[in-house]
């Protein structure tokens, strides 16, 4: 009964189906035929950027640059609001006949915030969208995953993907020449 429900992708420790390519060139092809296909789970994982990848996979993830955006905003508004504060309402000043609220002398410590801000927004937000820290992956159980950081390239079709039929996706990777096709599964929990 597992066989069959990891042959239909429903097995809950069943991550996908990986194809490993010697070629850049190899991997964006196979890329564009899959999402030519109409799969939409896609991931690749390279030894280093292969211009085209990101769009041939459908990556368009934006949320770390618009958190950075966002905070960096914010962080310049707390910069003003602060020296504002501070200038015109707790301690107002009147130095050399100057408006209590000169901007231009704040605009260096609200730029300072500006860039605290994002600078901690996008190593949270980095940390956050991308599910860190996870010391383990089901991808890392790939064989010859090792190679991704060395010398292969690996697609993987993930189990998630709603139109995801093993049998498939099994065909449709195969018939892009890849070195070898894997399926992938989680480690089993403890006490399982």
């Amino acid at each position: 009964m597992a066989a069959i429900a990891a042959q239909l992708g429903r097995d809950p420790l069943f991550h996908g189906i990986v194809a490993e390519y010697q070629d850049p060139e190899e991997i964006l092809a196979a890329a564009k035929a899959v999402k030519a296909a109409g799969y939409s789970h896609l991931d690749g994982y390279t030894p280093f950027p292969v211009h085209g990848l990101d769009d041939a996979i459908g990556f368009k993830d934006t949320k770390v640059q618009w958190t950075i955006f966002f905070a960096g905003i914010a962080g310049f508004g707390a910069g003003m609001f602060l020296q504002w504060y501070t200038a015109v309402v707790d301690y107002p000043m009147n130095v050399g006949g100057k408006p209590n609220f000169s901007w231009p002398g704040f605009i260096p410590v609200a730029y300072e915030c500006t860039i605290l801000f994002a600078g901690l927004a996008a190593a949270g937000s980095m940390l956050a969208f991308n599910g860190l820290p996870r010391p383990n992956h089901p991808i890392f159980n790939t064989p010859r995953f090792e190679l991704a950081s060395q010398t292969s390239f690996f697609l993987c079709v993930e189990a998630t993907d709603p139109q995801f039929d093993a049998v498939e996706v099994r065909k449709l990777l195969e018939s892009t020449a890849p070195v070898q096709v894997s399926d992938v599964y989680a480690d089993e929990p403890e006490g399982a």
